[in-house]
């Protein structure tokens, strides 16, 4: 935990184990600190105590292992590596960058980036077609695990959140209904990269989106040189670790739907940033949708020229981030550019990734795609 007052004058002294005695929500290294940057913290004092109330709200899932993903690595008593470790999955497959000790994509050189192996069994993971189409608009994992007949035991969530967040953009963009009336969906995806290793799960959308051809254009700074203008065909669902399993030579040539025509997904890799790409990728025709996940829009002054672009195209747009606080921080930037509130005000993303992040710089709790909001 850094101090909140760090560069603000006089160094550090120490670590930062004095918190706002208001909020809670940030850290000092002493209280000259505190008091010089009252002046600043002033301003947000009251709105992250709000959001500190959310605490519990945040940490509810339904999962068998949802107090160790989210309280006892909070309170340092498991890390993300130790989950991982205890089920198998640390440093392997699609698990590879989900804990600090693992890769980046830039260590991977010039090899290709994603796996397509869940390193769990056919009962834990979705590495075949589900058994029946859904019923009514998914709206928590709960909802998801039940369709898809998985044990609440099973941590597909962690990596699923990336499809079932695009998912749940597309219900809030209200494109859902239009899925049942089209061929081909088209999303252009900014900034991934933790998922630029994890490309497998999104042959997700085969179920969430049967009979539909969905085109995603990946575009951010991440994608390594080599792999820009790669495309990836996702015929099959990631893979189960089990060698006699359906999943390992009936996907390949199967339908991948349930009562629909055969769907696709294609992911297409950009290197750049999406205001000088945008040209090359849309000769052809507008994005359904544009999503910005985890985007850090305040972080990042890159991000001006993108959100005049798209408040010019006119696209729907979802954007999320790890906290409330960094979405709030980002909507007041986007209403600087655009002067307009968000389309859709701030709201918890259901589909959040259910394993707290680790080292925040703020006391508050924060979930990979934690929280959404629209332009």
């Amino acid at each position: 935990m850094e101090c909140a007052g760090k560069g603000s004058g006089t160094r550090c002294l120490g670590p930062a184990r004095k918190r706002c005695g208001s909020c809670g929500a940030v850290s000092y290294c002493s209280a000259s600190h505190q008091i010089s940057h009252w002046k600043v913290h002033r301003e947000e004092c009251e709105r992250l105590e709000r959001q500190m109330k959310n605490l519990d709200l945040l940490n509810d899932f339904p999962f068998t292992f949802s107090q160790e993903s989210t309280v006892q690595i909070s309170e340092k008593q498991e890390s993300r590596c130790s989950f991982l470790r205890k089920r198998g999955i640390h440093q392997v497959g699609l698990w590879v960058c989900e804990c600090h000790c693992g890769a980046s994509v830039t260590s991977f050189g010039n090899s290709r980036l994603e796996s397509d192996t869940w390193n769990l069994s056919n009962i834990l993971c979705p590495c075949r077609g589900p058994s029946s189409p859904i019923a009514k608009a998914l709206c928590s994992w709960k909802d998801y695990y039940e369709w898809r007949c998985i044990p609440l035991q099973s941590p597909v969530s962690l990596l699923l959140h990336w499809p079932l967040t695009v998912y749940h953009a597309i219900q809030l963009a209200g494109l859902g209904s239009l899925t049942s009336e089209i061929s081909k969906l088209r999303i252009h995806y900014l900034g991934p990269e933790k998922e630029l290793l994890q490309l497998a799960v999104f042959g997700e959308l085969h179920a969430v989106f049967p009979g539909v051809f969905v085109q995603i254009e990946l575009i951010g700074p991440a994608v390594p040189h080599h792999r820009d203008g790669d495309k990836i065909d996702l015929h099959s669902y990631a893979h189960c670790i089990e060698q006699d399993c359906d999943c390992r030579y009936k996907n390949e040539n199967a339908s991948c739907s349930i009562g629909h025509a055969s769907s696709a997904v294609t992911l297409q890799l950009h290197r750049g940033y999406y205001h000088d790409r945008f040209l090359d990728i849309s000769k052809d025709s507008l994005p359904h949708l544009v999503i910005a996940p985890n985007a850090g829009v305040a972080a990042y002054a890159s991000w001006m020229p993108t959100i005049e672009l798209i408040k010019e195209i006119n696209v729907p747009a979802v954007f999320s981030d790890y906290c409330e606080e960094a979405c709030n921080l980002a909507a007041c930037c986007i209403n600087a550019v655009t002067n307009q509130p968000p389309r859709l005000p701030i709201q918890l993303n259901p589909f959040r990734q259910p394993m707290v992040v680790e080292d925040s710089p703020l006391h508050l709790p924060c979930y990979s795609n934690c929280f959404l909001f629209a332009m």
